[in-house]
């Protein structure tokens, strides 16, 4: 497995120059918001309006709830050492203590770093060593994985890892989050964060297999929230479905959990994304808006046609993570009646929406424009020049909410930001003449399942631990439902026993790999194609891969 080193001095990362900071503050997109002072504010302004609904469990909780759980657990977490700048790995499903852990950190000043559910070993080991995690949050056990053993090996692996909080569950062997909270209302006095610290740290794909780590601050993302809130029409009356993974970055900020408690609304998380459970709660609730990937927009405008709930209240579907196909984009209105937004944007900062007026042909062949008017875009070619208007290109950013440089990455900023701040995001696009972005793919050996991101080296490097394996090499290849899945192409060593594709899927998922990441077809060959130049072509094993029919 790959790994890097942080460094024990120096910057962990760059920031802003203060030429653009001032610029942010003078034009009112950065106002000195934090965290920990957003939810004050909305625990105080309406302390008994529901901020959080955990149907799994049946629990509501008022932002006065939530206000006091967090200041509770906050003082929990101050008196067990952890400390402003200490980093935390939160690994938990949609439940309600997802959102008190993550604001306890704010109100400390430590920085949540986000994990999804379907991590494993691999990477999570990786998060804990690589920002020498101080705690790790997990609940005992959810879709019939045992996160307890999980945290017991990296436990042993990371000698940084001082807690393991079960936030639902038996503990076991580590320490129930009810038994961290602080009895009473909590300490009298907290640190207070700056609006220009890190708030948080959010996890990158990337090409190479090592995740990154994006450094996010309070008034850079609370400026995304309320953006967002603006081009979606979220405000004291919305009601926000959390589907995906509430720690990815869309359902976090598109506008997401976040931008739904920012503007006072309420926050309803679903424990399956299965239509038959969302569209329950859609009509329980009263649910006015949601995020979906492409393919679960699909297999939702599939369901509503025999759905027994009443989907009315549902106003907007919000639909990103990967690019959403014009013909699928097309079903959303009449098989929901709810007007789509498209999203494109990335972790590490810019965000386009369609807006709620364009023309329904706009957004059904756009993945939209902007947030901000201070959202730098170009389009360029190889060697960075601008493109005339209407070509396809790299696409090029800087902003008031897009990072500077990743954390604790000097070789990787080198190579994903311009020197005049401009992040390389690695997607190639066209501008069409209303300023709206079109995502024609990917620059970087990156696919997209889904809206999951999956460096094929990555899973290249644990293909070839396989004793019989020469070589290998992963491609992605179209799918209707996931817009990509992985397709692994194996070269087997010279005498070595023939292995069936299952045997190969076995052999990585059990080496830890997050299950996304499992290879969804494998194909054994003789040889790869090349190159003029000797290289192996991963071009025309993209266009094989696409060529054969699915098989599993």
């Amino acid at each position: 497995m790959t790994t890097e080193t942080p460094p024990t001095a120096g910057p962990r990362t760059p920031t802003w120059p203060e030429e653009f900071a001032a610029r942010y503050r003078a034009a009112g997109w950065w106002r000195g918001e934090t965290f920990g002072t957003m939810l004050r504010e909305r625990a105080t302004a309406h302390p008994d309006r529901t901020a959080i609904v955990d149907p799994a469990t049946d629990r509501r909780w008022t932002y006065g709830e939530l206000d006091a759980r967090a200041d509770r657990l906050a003082a929990g977490m101050l008196a067990r050492g952890i400390e402003p700048g200490d980093r935390v790995v939160v690994q938990l499903p949609n439940i309600a203590e997802f959102f008190e852990v993550v604001f306890a950190l704010f109100r400390i000043g430590a920085l949540p770093v986000f994990a999804l559910p379907a991590h494993r070993e691999t990477e999570i080991a990786y998060f804990c060593r690589f920002t020498e995690a101080a705690a790790y949050v997990i609940a005992a056990e959810h879709g019939g994985y045992d996160y307890r053993a999980l945290a017991a090996t990296v436990r042993a692996e990371v000698p940084t890892l001082r807690h393991v909080w079960v936030a639902q569950g038996e503990p076991g062997e580590c320490t129930a989050l009810d038994d961290v909270r602080a009895d009473g209302e909590g300490p009298a006095e907290l640190p207070a964060p700056a609006p220009q610290d890190l708030a948080f740290l959010q996890l990158s794909g990337g090409s190479t297999g090592v995740p990154k780590l994006i450094p996010r601050t309070h008034d850079d993302y609370i400026y995304s929230l309320r953006g967002s809130n603006e081009l979606c029409g979220v405000d004291e009356h919305s009601v926000y479905l959390c589907v995906l993974p509430a720690a990815h970055n869309f359902p976090l900020s598109s506008p997401g959990t976040l931008g739904a408690l920012y503007a006072g609304a309420r926050v309803v998380l679903s424990p399956s994304p299965d239509p038959e459970t969302a569209f329950s709660l859609i009509a329980r609730e009263g649910v006015t808006l949601t995020g979906l990937v492409p393919p679960l927009a699909l297999l939702w405008t599939q369901a509503a046609a025999t759905t027994a709930h009443d989907l009315s209240s549902l106003d907007v579907l919000l639909v990103g993570g990967a690019k959403f196909s014009e013909e699928a984009a097309r079903r959303v209105r009449p098989a929901l009646g709810c007007t789509l937004q498209q999203v494109f944007g990335m972790a590490e900062g810019l965000v386009n929406y369609t807006r709620l007026d364009d023309p329904e042909e706009v957004i059904v062949t756009t993945q939209g424009r902007p947030i901000s008017p201070d959202d730098e875009i170009r389009v360029v070619d190889d060697a960075d020049d601008d493109l005339p208007p209407g070509s396809t290109g790299h696409l090029l950013t800087r902003g008031p909410y897009t990072i500077r440089g990743y954390w604790n990455a000097p070789e990787h900023n080198a190579r994903s930001f311009t020197a005049d701040g401009f992040y390389r995001t690695g997607d190639i696009v066209r501008l069409t003449d209303t300023g709206h972005l079109v995502v024609e793919g990917r620059a970087k050996d990156q696919i997209n399942r889904g809206g999951e991101k999956i460096a094929a080296e990555e899973v290249e490097n644990h293909l070839l631990a396989h004793p019989a394996v020469h070589d290998a090499n992963v491609v992605g290849e179209p799918d209707p439902y996931l817009g990509e899945r992985t397709c692994a192409y194996v070269i087997l060593r010279p005498g070595a026993e023939p292995l069936k594709p299952f045997a190969m899927k076995r052999f990585v998922r059990e080496r830890g790999l997050a299950a996304y990441k499992v290879p969804d077809r494998v194909e054994f060959v003789d040889a790869f194609p090349q190159t003029g130049v000797g290289k192996i072509s991963k071009k025309d094993l993209r266009a094989a891969a696409a060529e054969r029919p699915a098989t599993p």
